[in-house]
């Protein structure tokens, strides 16, 4: 792998429009489950918990996993891949983070230019009057859970995250869709590249003829695109490229 990490960093250094696509296994390292292992979040609470046919038909039930299973990503810390695509932000290499998770991580590490194309979910809205909650702020936060997530006017509250069956927000993904566009070295970052659109995103690059690297634990569809593949924890190897780079992550 030492060589496989020196060849990456020469083509990094090379690079001049670095595209980055992250997916749950960014945030593992910082606490918060992924969704498809065999303790995620799929695991406890099952696949529909955000389908949003279920949603209208049982919001009581998506309320009680908010209360269990997103919340508490509004307290998670980044790790060392954020802040290592923050480093390389800082010196002009990576133009854009795509992310696909809706935990906010990518902006509390310092990244200024994320298309988060799954919503997020620091902020919800009311389904009947369309009041907003910004619920990293603790009030609004518990605003909300005293009135089991019914806005102040009686209607449904919803966070700004995609459900399946729902639209992703086009302006997130037009973002993306350029800077995929655009790259010369695209990197997958902790993702499984099985959920579309997003995974249609490193073939946009590929068609510019970009480098195309993936670094996930396990298998995805694209391995056979990729000029080169980590398989690796993604907090570890951004721990190891900032050590070769001489970047500093506290």
């Amino acid at each position: 792998m030492k060589d496989q990490i020196g060849e990456f960093v020469r083509i990094l250094k090379d690079s001049q429009y670095v595209t980055a696509l992250t997916g749950a296994g960014v945030s593992v390292p910082s606490g918060i489950p992924d969704f498809r292992s065999p303790n995620g979040l799929y695991s406890r609470y099952g696949e529909n918990i955000f389908d949003i046919e279920y949603f209208n038909s049982n919001p009581d039930r998506f309320y009680q996993f908010a209360k269990e299973g997103l919340f508490e990503m509004l307290d998670a810390q980044p790790n060392a891949a954020h802040k290592f695509l923050v480093k390389l932000e800082e010196i002009g290499k990576v133009k854009g983070v795509i992310t696909q998770n809706i935990d906010g991580l990518h902006t509390k590490a310092g990244s200024t230019n994320v298309a988060e194309i799954h919503g997020t979910v620091r902020t919800w809205h009311c389904l009947k009057c369309l009041k907003r909650y910004n619920v990293l702020d603790e009030t609004e936060r518990n605003l909300l859970t005293e009135r089991n997530f019914r806005c102040t006017c009686g209607g449904l509250t919803k966070p700004d995250i995609v459900f399946f069956g729902e639209m992703l927000p086009m302006n997130e993904f037009s973002k993306a869709e350029n800077w995929a566009k655009n790259s010369d070295l695209f990197i997958a970052m902790g993702t499984s590249l099985v959920v579309y659109p997003a995974a249609q995103l490193p073939l946009y690059a590929i068609g510019n003829g970009a480098k195309f690297v993936i670094v996930t634990k396990g298998e995805t569809p694209f391995d056979k695109y990729a000029d080169m593949k980590f398989d690796a924890d993604v907090a570890q190897f951004a721990e190891l490229l900032s050590e070769k780079l001489g970047f500093s992550l506290a």
